[in-house]
Formats: C-alpha cells, structure tokens, sequence
C-alpha cells in the first residue's frame, strides 16, 4: 500500500502492456522511483528488503526493446540498481539473471555512433561491481560478443579517465578467464596496457592501479607472457618498478609498487620471462631495493613478493656447488678426471648447469587453453622441484647408539616396560594370587600357574 509498491506496480504493467508510447511512462515512473530513494530510507529498505520483487521488475524494465535506451527513465534505473544492488545485494542481481540482460544491453547501447557516453559508464560501472559475484561472466561476455566493446571504449578514451576507469574494471574481470586472456591479448590489450601505465605519473593513480591488476591477470596466460617479453616489457616494468621506488619517499603508494611486482612475477611463469629477467639486471634491482624497504614494516609485502620472483628466477645447480653461488661447500671424496661430475666442476660460476624444461610443451598448453572452459591455476603458482615433499623422507631416522643385547642389562631398572605385571604381598614377598572382583559381570578367566 505505500508510494514505492504502487510504482512498482505502474511499472510492472506497463512491461506487461508495452507499446510504443508507453516509454514516456515507464521513464516518468522510474524518475519517481528513484527520486524516493534518493529522498527516503525506508524505500532503500523497502526496494531490497528480502522478498520485494523490485529488483525483478526493472530487470524486466530493461529488457523491453521498446523503450528507449538512452532515455532518462533508463539510466535512473540503471542508477538505481547501482546505488543499491551493489556489494551485499550483487549477488541477488545475479541470481535473478542480472548480468546477462546488462551485456545484451552494453551490445546493443555500442551499436550507436557515437555511443553514449554516461550510458557506458553506468553499464561498466554496474558489470564491474556485480563481476565478482558471477562466476561465469568471462563466458557470458564471449557468447555474447562483449569482449572488444570495453576494450575499444578504453583504446579510443585514453585521457578520458571517467570512462576509462570503469572500462578496466570490466576487463579485469574478463581476464580471469584463460581463455579470454588469450582472445584480449590477441587484440593488443597487453600493448594497451603498458600505455597507461607508463612513464612514471602520480596522475591517476586509481587508473593505474587497475591497469596493473589487469595486466598482472593477462600476463598469467603464457601467450600473453611471451608476447610481453618479445616486445621487452620486462625491463619496462623494472624500470616503472625502480621509478616508484626512488619517487614514493613517503610510501603512499605501496599498492601500486605490489602490482608492478605482481606483473612481474606473472611473467616470470615462463622460462622465456625468467631469462629476460636475468639479462635485465632484474636480480640486483630487486636485491637493492628489497635491502632499502627492510626498514619500513609496512613495505613487508614488497620484500615477500620480489624474494619470490629472485628465487624462482635463480639460475639452479646440483650438489655439491664448488663455486660461491653456495654458502657450503660440499666436496666428493673421490672425484673422478672424466665424467659428468668432473664436467660439472669444470663449468664457469655464472652457468645454469641444470636443463629448464618447464616450458617444452608451450604449443599444447597454448591450444589448450583456447579449448577449455576452465581456468587453469598452474600458471599461478610456480613449481620448485627442489622442495621436498615426501613427508617420510623429511623424517629424521634414529639410530641407535647401542645393539639391542647390551640394552637388556638395564631392564631390572625400568621394570614397567616388562610385559609381566603382577601384585606383590610385602609381607610374604611372593605375588598374590588373583582374586576375581564380584562386582565384574560377564566371563572372567583365570590364569593358571604355567600362564602365570
């Protein structure tokens, strides 16, 4: 009976008896509505109380093709939807099929020319916000040929940085999907990206920021990976990472430092970005500046990331290392003049004596992740052959210092470990003889004397 849920109601009926000249109508009720929302709070709690059908019937709003797309009564809805459906209620817009009817709506708005611009922002801004709450927004924005629309919109509104933002986070929600990854890469998204994150600018730090997590999410799929070093990005992110070290005196933008280091260590997943890293100076750059931000508690999380990425990039060699790679020196009793072993000693200090063939087989996951659905976690996290996980080997193994017969001298010591335990008379000084307790049911038996 109140004001929102008789223009709900108007609302409601007119999706039901749409025509033509129902748009004024629907624009004019969706003004009201969102004029009480704006004005009162009981209607922000009555319009996403658990039950309301509010949300269903703009969703159903937005899917009449009739009315106009760029009418005010549309982008109040949309405003709407943002201002409440947002955080704890995402996912009840997602649940009532929210996301598809948006991206049928994002396709439809980019077939204008131009498109509207405050219509963009407020899709993008909406799909950005509901993203994380729908698992499978990657393939629903490949079906539904969505993809290059926010990747175009950012192309073309570099320095229109109220578009652009939005746009991004829309693609950092794309890029979690592998094969979406692949399919923006292929489009030059990892060339658009370095664009906007450098040179070195404290301008539009959120965008940047963005820029980076996307970046950081791309360059996990090892094609996105080896188009960025064969266009030597990786001394471009040094470069970017060493500029906000020795610009950020006062360690305000700490965030951004990480994502540069995230880039980085998303890269180095593949033995072409590891070597690049190598031939970059990237290990003493890493090292200095880690040295300088141990002072500062609150840089903890730079030091752990870039410790990370020089470990995994550290060249390995077997044991025994004659050389000063190795803090410990482990020398072979008897070395022979010839063999492997002699040829490993005769290597220089600075070669890798072990063979990389962790990225042999680069063609088959490159197809594979362009056929399946699934994102593929092993390029996040990388695999360090010399950790040892067998727990039974890790186990240290007692020996010990005695036989077992030279042992047997100190059991009149420790008579508990004796199997044979009986009650002694202190008088007698004989062992009593076994009295059954009454109070026991069930069978009882007594041992006899050869048992005893």
């Amino acid at each position: 009976n109140s004001r929102t849920a008789s223009l709900l109601s108007q609302l409601e009926k007119i999706n039901v008896d749409s025509v033509l000249g129902d748009s004024d109508s629907a624009r004019y009720v969706t003004a009201k509505i969102l004029h009480l929302v704006q004005s009162q709070e009981k209607t922000k709690k009555e319009m996403t109380s658990k039950g309301s059908t509010g949300i269903e019937i703009i969703l159903s709003t937005l899917e009449v093709k009739s009315f106009n797309f760029c009418g005010y009564g549309f982008l109040a809805v949309l405003h709407f939807i943002i201002m409440k459906c947002c955080g704890r209620r995402a996912s009840v817009l997602v649940t009532k099929g929210g996301t598809q009817i948006l991206l049928q709506l994002l396709l439809t708005a980019s077939k204008d020319s131009p498109p509207n611009e405050e219509l963009m922002v407020l899709l993008h801004t909406l799909l950005a916000k509901i993203g994380p709450k729908d698992k499978k927004i990657g393939m629903k924005a490949r079906i539904n040929g969505v993809l290059n629309i926010s990747l175009n919109l950012v192309k073309h509104n570099l320095q229109n940085h109220r578009l652009a933002l939005p746009c991004l986070q829309v693609l950092r929600v794309y890029s979690t999907n592998s094969v979406n990854a692949v399919t923006l890469g292929k489009n030059g998204i990892v060339e658009l990206m370095f664009k906007i994150i450098g040179p070195f600018s404290k301008r539009n730090t959120s965008l940047m920021k963005v820029a980076l997590d996307t970046l950081a999410a791309l360059l996990k799929s090892k094609t996105n990976a080896r188009r960025a070093v064969d266009r030597g990005y990786v001394q471009v992110l040094l470069t970017i990472y060493v500029d906000w070290h020795r610009h950020d005196s006062r360690h305000r933008y700490m965030l951004i430092r990480k994502g540069v280091l995230q880039c980085i260590k998303s890269v180095t997943n593949i033995k072409l970005g590891r070597k690049a890293f190598i031939d970059a100076n990237g290990m003493k750059i890493l090292y200095n500046t880690s040295q300088e931000c141990l002072a500062v508690r609150t840089l903890d999380p730079l030091v752990n990331t870039s410790s990370l990425i020089m470990r995994k990039c550290f060249p390995k060699n077997r044991l025994p290392l004659p050389t000063i790679k190795s803090a410990f020196h482990f020398q072979l009793p008897v070395i022979p003049a010839s063999g492997p072993v002699a040829q490993l000693y005769n290597l220089p200090p600075d070669v890798d004596d072990v063979v990389d063939e962790s990225d042999d087989n680069d063609d088959a996951e490159t197809e594979s992740e362009i056929e399946t659905e699934i994102d593929d976690d092993k390029d996040q996290h990388f695999k360090n052959d010399d950790i040892e996980t067998d727990i039974d080997k890790l186990k240290p193994r007692q020996e010990l210092g005695r036989s077992i017969e030279e042992l047997k001298m100190y059991e009149q010591f420790f008579p508990e470990l004796s199997e044979n335990f009986q009650e002694w008379d202190l008088v007698s000084k004989e062992p009593k003889p076994f009295v059954p307790d009454a109070n026991l049911s069930g069978p009882i038996v007594v041992p006899t004397a050869s048992e005893e």
